[in-house]
């Protein structure tokens, strides 16, 4: 994650790339999600409680998301900047496309095992995370191929609704039973 990260968010910078950089913001979001699930099984507090913090916090990173994904596609939209056609951020979301579905699989499960409403909301922002690089993908191969400069941050924007629903869900202790 740490690599895809870095990745997506440099690809982002060089490109002017909004949905790229919503996918580099992403995944430092699910870096910051894991870290949460990563406390709530190190703290030594009462489960129940740990657990709905561990769920506000998750809830809160996706409404975060969402405000960042919104901004970006919205300066772009409004003509500020034009993004560019980069190379790397499509190989890194082809890559991405294939292994965050395993991933959101792989935690899903863990999370059933152990009954982590907080571990399920990860799994859950790794669904989303499973989504966005398709999309995203969609953006910049339309403008890559069409020079369709709007296609970029209209396929960032496409998420916004989900990602905020999903944040509300989160923030309400019912992680999506959905993905």
């Amino acid at each position: 994650m740490v690599i895809e990260a870095g990745v997506a968010v440099a690809a982002a910078w060089r490109a002017g790339s909004p949905a790229l950089a919503a996918f580099g913001g992403d995944s430092v979001l699910e870096l910051l999600s894991a870290g949460v699930v990563l406390w709530r099984f190190s703290s030594r507090e009462a489960e129940q409680k740990t657990e709905r913090v561990a769920m506000r916090l998750t809830g809160i990173l996706l409404f975060v998301l969402a405000a960042y994904t919104t901004s970006l596609a919205t300066v772009t939209l409004l003509g500020y900047h034009e993004p560019r056609t980069s190379l790397a951020g499509i190989v890194l979301l082809i890559a991405a496309a294939f292994i965050m579905p395993w991933l959101a699989r792989a935690k899903r499960r863990l999370s059933s095992v152990t009954g982590s409403s907080a571990l399920r909301a990860d799994a859950t922002q790794s669904s989303m995370c499973a989504y966005l690089p398709v999309i995203a993908l969609a953006g910049l191969l339309l403008h890559a191929s069409f020079y369709w400069t709007w296609a970029d941050p209209v396929a960032a924007l496409i998420l916004t609704p989900l990602i905020v629903w999903e944040g509300r869900e989160a923030l309400r202790g019912r992680p999506c039973e959905c993905c």
